[in-house]
């Protein structure tokens, strides 16, 4: 039986967290590889190997492209946001920027909220994890936070080890130890878990120093726990702002004994770390007739594709790389700056944006579409190339499943196993969804469509309802239109077809529906820089859907007789019984050794108006809950899942886990919702104890005093469209 057959009819085990013994495969190494500002046109498998049939300057990445050849290119993947900051904790959170706590538009350097991420998950999974390279999601001051001030630290957000970039001017940095200083302390910090070896760095180039530290993590880690599966984010800076290039040719070879390498030496920390600064141009690129800033761009990224390759060598040479799933992506679209050196990038030169429009900060494809490559020889069949649109919150989910672990309820994600493993016809769609907000203006490029040159960008937003996409930019007000575009036979969003589809009035109203179901007003005010985030549809009221079949109750699915150490969502398919509203099964009322079950239904809203709700479990150690309204990707109502002490109320705060706040004012801002019927899922995990199971579930808004959800108020519907 092939591994990747396997992995899709594996049950989950909630005990334990561990694969079945009868499974032949050991759970996958995973490497994630984010690079920052890469566009979807500068890989070359994607669209610079076509510009070379046409004559036009081209950039190369051989090992890019064998890597795409030898697993599955995914052609349709979208970041979680068009600049750095909220993509990435999107990324790491396993949320879309709706749901996101902290991290939406701007907020560099904010903390990452202090829930799930992809390393906690994967280290309960019995994973080792690292984080090589940028993160910008610390917290602390910006610019200048350090492990003990910086409360999303990335060892506080289940890393089991830090290298590199902690705050986000930082990464503009090529030569830390050379550039001009980021920073109050007067120094580029590189982190080294919690101490500063910056000074130690002289020479060192940031692709070849993080690919080299990645290197000798993974060599240590093989000699030291073989056989541990391992989590490693690898997340490079370039080819971003100050377009710097290495001090020599990259070394020979790969892997263990060749390529770059970790001498650890003060001074020579790596062996790249000699030779001129910013001196190395490849001399395919040296020779062309170009402007100096394409030449570096073009360096920078042949410097990725390079370490790329040295990394897929060193999984070769340890014997591991069969089973190890890479995944390289980029974390928004082609930039079009210069940060504090003097050459400033143009992505017009090579295109970057390939046949989109857009770029870095803009909601049109270019800005958002990235390249994204998945190799994993054991499962996924080589050669493939995927249409299917995802986004990066989906990889959490899809992590959770190639690790034997349920998916998290709190994740909007959707597993892309099948896409991946070549059934892509068996993909369940998952949310492609964005807000953000930026001052300026498209570029106005050359072969840009006429209609997107210049155009304001202000509150932009962008959601997918089945083969379309519909984006709005400058909004004023939630009754503002959407464009709509099918992206797969038009990629430059030429034809808007808002007016001319059949069922056009109707997708447009669903589109501006679902953009309020998906999302949680942003809550958060910093102590430090406030509150950042404001939508002009924050004070709209979420609509309810039609039911005419809905009867009163809901559905309960019991996911396993065990409890699980997250509140799990329940698989599609999962068996259920009808139960009279928030109750539990007969068979289950008086359990004391704990299981994990979901609710699922309708809940009515008697009024228009401002709710708030609450969640309280009994005190059984591991007891849990999270509610969500609008499907498994909708808005995120209740958290009683991550640090939750059992026996505790906790309210429907937009703003649950979130570090360096001002209580006082942070998550106060209530659920603005329609009257009718809206659909509602409620995890829960019984922890094994002396208490029964105890869920209590309240609400609190107009003419209603806090009180407990009455059972009249539950409905259930045979399709279970809430899933």
């Amino acid at each position: 039986m092939r591994f990747f057959h396997y992995l899709l009819i594996v049950p989950v085990c909630l005990a334990g967290w561990s694969l079945p013994a009868s499974a032949k495969a050991p759970k996958p190494n995973i490497v994630f590889i984010l690079v920052d500002d890469m566009g979807w046109g500068d890989l070359g498998c994607f669209y610079q190997n076509d510009r070379h049939k046409e004559r036009k300057p081209v950039l190369t990445t051989p090992n890019l492209d064998k890597m795409g050849k030898e697993g599955i290119q995914l052609r349709r993947h979208y970041s979680g946001a068009p600049v750095c900051a909220p993509s990435r904790a999107s990324l790491f959170s396993g949320v879309h920027q709706g749901n996101a706590r902290v991290v939406r538009d701007n907020t560099f350097d904010m903390p990452l909220e202090n829930s799930h991420t992809l390393a906690s998950v994967l280290k309960q999974a019995g994973y080792s994890t690292a984080l090589i390279g940028k993160w910008g999601l610390g917290g602390g001051r910006e610019s200048g936070g350090g492990p003990d001030e910086s409360t999303a630290f990335p060892t506080k957000r289940g890393f089991d080890y830090f290298f590199g970039y902690l705050d986000h001017i930082a990464g503009h940095r090529h030569y830390p130890a050379n550039d001009p200083a980021a920073g109050p302390r007067g120094i580029t910090a590189i982190w080294d878990n919690d101490k500063i070896i910056t000074k130690d760095c002289d020479k060192a180039y940031s692709t070849d120093l993080l690919t080299a530290r990645a290197k000798k993590w993974i060599v240590d880690h093989e000699k030291e726990d073989p056989g541990k599966p391992f989590f490693l984010a690898l997340t490079y800076i370039a080819p971003h702002a100050a377009l710097k290039v290495p001090t020599k040719a990259y070394p020979s070879g790969g892997g263990l004994k060749g390529g770059v390498q970790w001498i650890g030496e003060p001074g020579r920390i790596i062996n790249t770390a000699s030779g001129e600064i910013d001196s190395f141009i490849y001399p395919r690129y040296k020779r062309q007739d170009w402007p100096e800033f394409a030449k570096r761009h073009a360096t920078m990224i042949g410097r990725i594709d390079e370490g790329v390759g040295d990394i897929l060598h060193l999984l070769k040479d340890l014997k591991i790389d069969k089973n190890t799933l890479v995944v390289f992506a980029s974390d928004n679209g082609p930039h079009n700056e210069g940060s504090f050196y003097k050459f400033v990038q143009n992505p017009s030169f090579f295109r970057s944006y390939g046949p989109f429009d857009g770029i870095k900060r803009d909601m049109w494809e270019g800005g958002m579409r990235v390249p994204a490559l998945v190799r994993w020889p054991a499962a996924i069949p080589a050669g493939q190339v995927s249409q299917n649109p995802g986004q990066f919150h989906d990889w959490m989910a899809t992590f959770a499943e190639v690790a034997g672990v349920p998916v998290p309820a709190r994740t909007d994600g959707t597993s892309l196993i099948p896409t991946l493993t070549g059934h892509g016809e068996r993909q369940e769609p998952g949310i492609v969804y964005f807000e953000y907000n930026y001052g300026g203006k498209t570029p106005a490029y050359a072969d840009f469509a006429d209609e997107h040159k210049n155009a304001i960008r202000g509150q932009q937003q962008a959601v997918y309802i089945g083969k379309y996409i519909g984006v709005r930019t400058g909004i004023k007000n939630q009754s503002d239109d959407f464009q709509i575009f099918d992206t797969e036979k038009d990629p430059q969003e030429t034809n808007n077809l808002a007016t001319s589809l059949p069922n056009a009035s109707k997708l447009q109203q669903e589109m501006k529906d679902k953009v309020l179901r998906v999302r949680r007003v942003y809550d958060y005010n910093n102590t430090v820089r406030g509150n950042l985030v404001h939508r002009p549809y924050d004070n709209e009221l979420v609509p309810g859907v039609e039911a005419p079949d809905a009867k009163p109750g809901l559905a309960f699915a019991l996911i396993d007789s065990k409890p699980a150490p997250w509140v799990p969502r329940a698989p599609k398919g999962t068996k259920t019984e009808s139960v009279n509203g928030l109750v539990f099964p007969a068979s289950l009322a008086s359990d004391k050794k704990g299981f994990s079950g979901e609710w699922s239904g309708l809940i009515r809203i008697p009024k228009d108006g401002d709710y708030k709700f609450f969640v309280k479990t009994d005190a059984n150690s591991g007891s849990k809950a999270f509610v969500r309204l609008h499907g498994k990707d909708g808005m995120a109502l209740v958290d009683a899942d991550f640090a939750y002490t059992p026996g505790e109320e906790v309210d429907s705060s937009a703003a649950m886990g979130t570090d360096e706040c001002k209580p006082a004012k942070t998550g106060m801002t209530p659920v603005h919702l329609k009257a009718g019927l809206h659909p509602i899922t409620i995890g829960y995990v019984h922890g094994a104890g002396e208490s029964a199971p105890v869920l209590d579930f309240s609400w609190k808004g107009p003419q209603i005093k806090k009180a407990l959800v009455p059972a009249d108020a539950f409905f259930q519907v045979s399709a279970h469209q809430n899933r």
